[in-house]
């Protein structure tokens, strides 16, 4: 039986960085009277949903999606919640 997954991944920079983006943010965010606001990370949401057999398979997939396309190890964090949402009979 083969299971759909929802994945729902969480992409940030390493915490050694530069974060140009987030410092645009935070320069914004006191321009407008934020000026309590100390530091921002931008990153990356993304959710996506695969078929896979089982939960080990599935993790070990998305670890991989994550690795190659998703995020870049080199500079970038990531962490994902996986949910099963729907279990799937037949061939697929």
């Amino acid at each position: 039986m083969k299971r759909k997954y929802q994945a729902k991944i969480f992409v940030t920079l390493r915490p050694s960085v530069l974060d140009p983006a987030g410092v645009a943010v935070q320069s914004g965010l006191h321009q407008l009277g934020y000026d309590d606001v100390e530091q921002v990370r931008i990153g990356k949401y993304i959710e996506l949903t695969f078929i896979s057999p089982d939960e080990s398979s599935a993790r070990q997939k998305l670890d991989s999606m994550c690795d190659q396309m998703l995020a870049n190890p080199v500079i970038e964090n990531y962490r994902f919640d996986l949910i099963e949402v729907e279990s799937q009979t037949g061939v697929f």
